[in-house]
């Protein structure tokens, strides 16, 4: 009967300093297995460490010169967890083997010698394990990322909801508002020498224009979470030029972060190939970032874009786009709500995330990602992952901190719809 599993597919690595017992087990078994051998325990961990995505099982000898089986068998389970562990050993060691078991270095032990029909059937249980173990994980992988594109659209629907409502309602409300603001220094200087209220027109004045800023400051509010919840028609026919499209981004902003002091340099090399992208909203990206760096940044740092081909499915070639500064950098918890909107900035309180949201949309709608670190001491980095053609297909989501993180966030969303 044909079996279902490919039993040379992934290798079996055998450690025992007994080159005889080398020979003999790759004579009998390398026929159905792909067999590696090393003499040592070290040897064994520096093929772990160049093969070890290629390795399935893991079998040792528990006494050997220098380092022991064990010892292989936890930094074997340090560097590669789903890799199936066994330990050999002799009846006169069965206090390690149980040790090792307790301790969770291995999947199971085998007695030397071994018998040589029962040691294939052992082999090929534990390969099955390692293949059956593996394909549980793309399934689960393939659901996460499904659950992940299911609860970005949710939430674009969402955001698009709330942006028509706050629309409908706030900017209705606002025109008569606007409306007054805009005759109110004609009244005023009509009754200047009647009202005992105007004795001081400056005041007036200066009240006039703040209340004029903030009405501005609420109709891009709500612009921009409108456009962030814009769903992409799915055509991307621009050819975009990466380091142009940094330049004249930064040409529009260059007076701005010069009034503060910020150095910013465009490292983004000619010669990248060119993105299928929705240029408008790939500029909207970059000035949307650019302009945190601007609020957030201290004067005297630096801003420095940077982009190299990505490494990673050659089927699906991409381009890694860095924005980096070496500023004061963010908090953890500042990290994990960084692309989430209504929520307070600490390092610029006047800002919500609604244009750092726009810009995971923006990126979420061309099959990339974005994601920022700040390290201690090393400022804040932006990597933003897009492919050549978004048309090839949505990225496989990889972050399975994705799920915790959206649970974690719904009482933010909660909080948002219930308040008065």
């Amino acid at each position: 009967m044909e079996t279902p599993y490919d039993y040379q597919k992934f290798a079996i690595l055998y450690v025992d300093d007994e080159e005889k017992s080398l020979k003999y087990f790759s004579r009998a078994f390398g026929d159905g297995f792909r067999i590696l051998t090393a003499t040592n325990a070290r040897d064994g961990l520096r093929i772990i460490e160049e093969q070890g995505s290629g390795i399935g099982l893991l079998i040792t000898d528990q006494r050997m010169p220098a380092e022991n089986g064990v010892w292989l068998l936890e930094r074997a389970r340090q560097l590669y967890p789903h890799m199936i562990r066994i330990l050999a050993t002799a009846y006169s060691d069965m206090e390690s083997a149980i040790a090792a078991v307790n301790s969770g270095a291995i999947y199971k032990y085998v007695t030397k010698p071994w018998d040589p029909e029962e040691l294939e059937q052992t082999l090929k249980r534990s390969i099955e394990f390692f293949l059956v173990q593996r394909e549980r994980d793309q399934l689960l992988r393939e659901k996460m990322s499904t659950l992940h594109n299911l609860m970005i659209a949710d939430r674009m629907v969402s955001l698009g909801l709330l942006a028509a409502g706050l629309s409908h309602h706030i900017r209705n409300s606002l025109v008569a508002v606007k409306t007054f603001l805009d005759l109110a220094p004609d009244k005023m200087a009509e009754e200047k020498a009647s009202m005992d209220t105007l004795r001081n027109p400056e005041f007036w004045k200066d009240y006039h224009q703040n209340v004029q800023g903030q009405i501005g400051k609420i109709n891009d509010l709500l612009k921009e979470l409108w456009h962030a919840s814009e769903q992409n028609t799915g055509a991307f026919n621009d050819e975009v030029d990466v380091h142009e499209a940094g330049a004249t981004v930064l040409a529009n902003l260059q007076l701005e972060f010069d009034s503060k002091g910020i150095t910013v340099e465009n490292a983004i090399p000619r010669d990248l190939p060119r993105l299928k992208l929705d240029r408008a909203k790939f500029h909207r990206l970059l000035d949307l970032l650019l302009r945190d760096e601007l609020a957030s940044l201290p004067g005297g740092c630096r801003v420095l874009l940077a982009a190299s081909p990505a490494v990673g499915d050659l089927s699906r070639p991409e381009v890694e786009i860095q924005i980096s500064d070496n500023g004061p950098g963010l908090s953890p918890q500042a990290l994990r709500l960084l692309f989430d909107p209504f929520v307070l900035r600490a390092d610029s309180p006047k800002e919500l995330g609604i244009n750092l949201m726009a810009c995971f949309f923006i990126v979420h709608h061309h099959g990339g990602k974005i994601h920022a670190q700040s390290p201690p001491g090393s400022g804040t980095l932006f990597t933003i992952r897009l492919p050549l053609n978004p048309e090839a297909g949505p990225a496989q989501i990889t972050d399975m901190d994705f799920l915790s993180r959206q649970v974690f966030n719904e009482g933010l969303w909660k909080s948002l719809a219930s308040a008065p």
